[in-house]
């Protein structure tokens, strides 16, 4: 495992901060749509490893490897399992596809959230 916190309560933290203030693609029911991005970032910031990306028809989806994992917080937004190309990519390039205001909403809940379960 890596150095940070617990990926359980990294997820629990994420499911109850992402929103409409963070992905236009938010929904109640499947709240992970659109938040790839934002997570990506969130989680090099919590873990460092690599930001990567699979290229799909909607276009690119952003996830992490850290310590050779794969870890996709985001995965449950689709309605079958993709197949990852696991493309190199960067903060840059995951910021582009989103705003510096989402991802400073998510920042902001996700912190909040994570004190709330200490």
């Amino acid at each position: 495992m890596p150095d940070g916190p617990r990926f359980a309560d990294v997820e629990a933290a994420l499911r109850s901060s992402w929103s409409i203030k963070t992905s236009g693609g938010w929904q109640a029911r499947n709240p992970a749509p659109g938040q790839c991005n934002v997570t990506a970032l969130l989680v090099n910031d919590l873990y460092g490893g690599d930001i990567l990306k699979t290229p799909l028809p909607d276009g690119d989806h952003f996830y992490n490897r850290i310590n050779g994992d794969r870890i996709d917080f985001t995965a449950e937004q689709f309605d079958s399992p993709i197949g990852y190309g696991d493309l190199p990519s960067d903060r840059t390039e995951a910021l582009a596809g989103t705003t510096l205001e989402k991802y400073e909403a998510l920042r902001s809940a996700f912190g909040a959230a994570m004190r709330s379960r200490s």
